[in-house]
């Protein structure tokens, strides 16, 4: 038989014949919507429809008609209580005029209050409903829940002492479900500002502590504002009066930022290749000489070494991510360092570069880093080294950009650092283009000059290169 040739049978004709009818009064409906606005009660009756449901595996019409509304990029569907066609589409157009004028939230609490938002009063409220519209790394909204958290615990002293760091046991769980019982319209922007004040007087009468303080009052508070951002807060509807927890609330005068080398790194690279452990010593020479983050270090794999370019190459892989778009990147090292490293891979017994006992944990909303334990140690080293900076490890990153920047200029070791911003680089480092001195130093006479002592730091910037 020649399929091409056969004509088609009866029920074959019903069914092209009825699909001919269905598309005919597809086009028909959608010309008579086209002949009105949609402000036309005619237009309405086109478009509503009566919803149907599926029992006892038959398909059956549910009795009241139902309208699909789109506006400002949004789509709903309505029902419109009645079954009478007229009346169902004055009701349709009712509701778009409704959102028209008043907008989503105003128009679903009156149509559709099972589908409005529920005002929400209390701070845990606010942050479980908040977290359902967060897109970004789940770290980051978790470090912003706990800089609000830690604010409020502090205004309204919500005393955890070390249960509030028992994990296990509930005390911890017991201590945040006291902080979000707090009720959101009490976060005042007053309570806030008088607990900025507080919180740097507790410093004391210390310049370095009161900086210290100012630094991290500054840091608490950008973040917890941030969950009250516009593009977050449109989409949870708030209990409270119009202003907001940090509506008015000033930051503390930005504090320099501005890294000065107090590291005689020659002789710390010397000590370092005779004293340290061989995975503390890969840690080391990783932030020393690649400038390097401690979770870049951490996550990173041998794949990551391009032999050949005598490169590391920062990517996102299924255990990292980089802290930012700007933050992949190829990061030239010497050749010496690389060929450390190429004898290391040769036993190595790990795709990890940096050798441990613990796996990498995925999706955490803390920071967590299998080479902990390693991390530790060369910290310990450092500070016995003299570092007293509170995260010795990053110090390393520092005095990498800081001799780029001396040596190669400011834009060389943002691109070297993989910062975001040029701006980013110039909080942290100097450009010293040319030396330049008030030129009065030959008025001076040996008589009244005191002979210095030669000392190893002026060769200290003669060690790291930027490849």
């Amino acid at each position: 038989m020649k399929l091409a040739n056969r004509r088609p049978n009866s029920s074959e004709q019903k069914n092209t014949s009825l699909n001919k009818k269905s598309v005919q009064k597809v086009s028909k409906h959608k010309k008579e919507e086209a002949r009105f606005a949609k402000t036309d009660v005619r237009y309405w009756s086109h478009v509503i429809f009566q919803p149907t449901y599926s029992r006892d595996g038959q398909v059956r019409k549910v009795g009241q008609c139902a309208a699909k509304i789109q506006h400002l990029g949004r789509r709903e569907t309505f029902s419109l209580v009645k079954a009478n066609k007229s009346e169902a589409a004055v009701r349709a157009k009712a509701i778009y005029l409704s959102l028209k004028a008043s907008g989503w939230d105003a128009t679903l609490a009156k149509f559709k209050p099972k589908a409005a938002p529920k005002p929400v009063s209390t701070v845990g409220d606010f942050l479980t409903e908040l977290n359902d519209y967060w897109s970004g790394k789940p770290k980051t909204f978790q470090d912003y829940c706990r800089s609000f958290r830690t604010i409020i615990s502090q205004i309204f002293e919500i005393e955890g002492g070390r249960k509030k760091f028992d994990y296990v046991n509930g005390g911890h769980a017991a201590w945040i479900a006291k902080i979000d019982r707090i009720k959101l319209a009490d976060v005042t922007p007053d309570r806030i500002n008088k607990w900025r004040i507080a919180f740097v007087k507790k410093a004391g009468a210390n310049p370095m502590k009161q900086r210290r303080a100012r630094i991290t009052c500054n840091s608490l508070m950008r973040q917890a504002s941030s969950l009250f951002s516009p593009e977050l807060r449109k989409h949870v509807k708030l209990d409270t009066p119009n202003t907001l927890p940090f509506d008015g609330v000033d930051f503390y005068e930005g504090e320099s930022m501005r890294y000065n080398s107090t590291v005689d790194i020659e002789a710390l690279i010397h000590d370092a290749i005779h004293e340290l452990p061989e995975e503390q010593l890969k840690v080391f020479l990783l932030a020393t000489m690649a400038g390097l983050r401690r979770n870049e270090i951490d996550k990173l794999q041998w794949p990551a070494f391009r032999w050949d370019d005598g490169v590391i190459r920062i990517e996102a892989t299924e255990y990292f991510a980089p802290k930012s778009r700007h933050g992949g990147g190829d990061v030239p090292i010497d050749k010496e360092v690389l060929a450390m490293f190429r004898g290391w891979h040769a036993k190595a017994t790990n795709t990890f570069v940096i050798e441990a006992d613990t796996e990498p944990r995925l999706g955490m909303t803390y920071s967590h880093y299998r080479s902990q334990r390693h991390f530790d140690a060369l910290s310990r080293w450092l500070r016995l080294k003299g570092i007293k900076a509170i995260k010795p490890l990053h110090e390393l990153r520092k005095e990498f950009g800081s001799l780029l920047c001396q040596r190669f200029g400011i834009y060389t070791a943002s691109r070297m650092l993989r910062h975001s911003r040029i701006n980013v680089t110039e909080q942290h480092y100097v450009d010293p283009k040319e030396r330049v001195t008030v030129g009065l130093g030959s008025l001076l006479v040996a008589d009244n000059v005191t002979q210095m002592r030669q000392e190893s730091r002026e060769r200290k910037h003669s060690v790291v290169s930027a490849g």
